[in-house]
């Protein structure tokens, strides 16, 4: 099998071609500090070719939802270290994903500030999960231009607390509607400033935090997460195609590793003037970095994928949770766990590291 094949992936030696995606787990106490459960829920997910933490806040600012991680803070990146030893000692390859939320938030979990953004757009449609239940979302304070260079320096920063941390590398979190995508899309963003107005203009943020990660991780450790045609968090774009293919044009001309290409979710049906192209064959065709696929895909459709030549590895996210020894099981045909829904975003041990490994 392609899945089983070993591959390198900037100075990454990895033992196959399978990722395990970035999910949210909700399982950090009151300060973003993660437990010796996630040390344990990563090391029994370290026969993937590369784990891919769940998302990790770059700073307070950038907090969106309640108990989730940050890497800003001495205590944080200490807990953090833990994490990253536990993978190394089961031989196992993490990367850090580097996030802000951006208008994603609410101010009940953000000390009563508002969520900042691009523009003072509110997300229409959805709700927010807060440490409160689920509120409906506020509209956001527009950044100024000094902030936005703080964000910028912001995640620069947190790439070096990853790297005090341990991470084999760092990957930027521009999918699914968080703050990079806002500044993508027309639907979050209206500034008529350098960082909006135009595509060029749109894509500026994404591309100075990349050369920023690039300048202090290193190209060989970064990796960025994009997502063309995915409506979360109310974003659409007036031409994502042309978009898109401005961002990656603009990233061919930086030195990194990878570029990780979700498709859409049948869950999110795209706006109507989307188009119904392939992500993977029609955007990945144009990326220079090694394209890891993501989004929805099993044994079957995975080995395909491969087997087109486009994708190097594939990242799996539901499928990792109940089955911590993935590549055994597809491997082995195994039949597969499947996880229990209740227990995904929040908890203990339950639903997080109490799925039993395949004994066939």
């Amino acid at each position: 099998m392609k899945l089983l094949e070993k591959t390198q992936l900037g100075n990454a030696s990895l033992k196959n071609r399978m990722a395990m995606a970035a999910m949210t787990r909700g399982r950090t106490d009151s300060n973003g500090l993660v437990g010796d459960i996630t040390a344990e829920y990563y090391a029994q997910r370290a026969s993937a070719g590369l784990l891919f933490t769940e998302s990790i806040r770059i700073s307070e600012e950038a907090t969106g939802s309640p108990l989730t991680p940050g890497i800003f803070t001495k205590e944080q990146i200490a807990a953090w270290k833990k994490v990253t030893t536990a993978v190394h000692d089961s031989g196992g390859v993490i990367v850090a994903q580097l996030w802000h939320t951006g208008r994603i938030g609410h101010s009940i979990d953000r000390n009563g500030k508002l969520p900042i953004a691009p523009s003072p757009l509110p997300i229409r449609g959805m709700r927010h999960y807060t440490s409160q239940g689920m509120k409906d979302f506020e509209i956001p304070r527009e950044m100024s231009t000094m902030e936005i260079m703080q964000t910028i320096k912001d995640f620069g920063q947190a790439a070096k607390n990853a790297m005090v941390a341990g991470f084999d590398g760092v990957q930027l979190h521009a999918a699914n509607g968080y703050l990079p995508s806002q500044f993508l899309a027309e639907s979050a963003n209206q500034r008529t400033d350098n960082y909006g107005g135009s595509i060029p203009n749109n894509s500026r943020f994404i591309v100075e935090v990349m050369q920023e990660l690039i300048s202090v991780a290193g190209g060989e450790k970064v990796g960025i997460k994009i997502s063309p045609f995915h409506p979360y968090g109310d974003i659409v774009l007036e031409d994502p195609v042309a978009s898109y293919t401005h961002l990656i044009e603009e990233l061919n001309k930086l030195d990194f590793a990878y570029v990780e290409l979700m498709r859409r979710s049948p869950h999110f049906p795209s706006p109507e003037h989307y188009v119904c192209e392939d992500e993977i064959a029609f955007f990945g065709r144009k990326i220079h970095q090694r394209v890891i696929a993501n989004g929805g895909y099993d044994r079957d459709s995975a080995e395909s994928e491969l087997e087109k030549g486009i994708a190097a590895l594939v990242s799996f996210g539901n499928l990792y949770i109940a089955n911590p020894d993935l590549p055994e099981r597809f491997e082995k045909n195994a039949a597969l766990g499947k996880p229990d829904r209740a227990t995904m975003f929040g908890g203990g041990e339950q639903g997080y590291i109490d799925y039993p490994f395949w004994n066939g």
